[in-house]
């Protein structure tokens, strides 16, 4: 008798348990909603963030530019962003600061290779004692080229320039106006 209870008792649970397990799983499949991929948003935005980083780029085991900043935002594309501003600065082949930029905003264009300040831009020939200011700058790598079209200001040791539009090898060595707006003999 007691083989019989627990026989009944066990196949009253089977056959309880293979009822309800396909009613539930019928359940939980038949309330999936169905997205539509098309109304789903695609994240843009950065999906790395670096602080406090330097970048070198050498030719020939040479350190020829350090680029520093605060903060780096790296997106999907390979474009950066550096929103505390940047600094590069530019070394002679013997290893010697030869100039400096600085602006309150950087962007990097992975596409063209190219990089553009903003804000303040500030470009410093130490050697030769040249200051540029500027509201926007780009620096084209591969062209060794600093360039922009906004209003710059020049200052020499023994005059200031001002214009619109200039261009320069990316040391900041050898340059030319595309408008030259203002020129002040500074006599000392």
């Amino acid at each position: 008798m007691k083989i019989k209870f627990s026989y009944s008792f066990s196949f009253f649970f089977r056959g309880y348990y293979g009822l309800l397990l396909p009613l539930i799983l019928a359940g939980i499949v038949s309330c999936r909603e169905d997205v539509d991929k098309s109304q789903l948003e695609t994240y843009e935005g950065p999906i790395r963030t670096s602080h406090q980083m330097e970048l070198l780029h050498s030719d020939s085991a040479l350190v020829r530019t350090k680029l520093m900043a605060d903060k780096q935002l790296e997106f999907r594309n390979g474009d950066n962003e550096f929103p505390e501003g940047i600094v590069i600065h530019f070394f002679e082949k013997d290893g010697t600061l030869s100039t400096t930029i600085r602006a309150d905003r950087g962007y990097y264009d992975r596409k063209n290779n190219l990089y553009r300040g903003e804000g303040d831009v500030q470009v410093h020939n130490i050697l030769k004692e040249q200051k540029l200011s500027s509201e926007e700058l780009f620096w084209d790598r591969a062209k060794k080229k600093i360039y922009t079209d906004k209003f710059v200001t020049v200052e020499e040791p023994d005059r200031t320039i001002k214009g619109t539009g200039m261009e320069a090898d990316e040391g900041f060595n050898d340059y030319k106006f595309k408008k030259v707006t203002g020129r002040i003999e500074n006599v000392l």
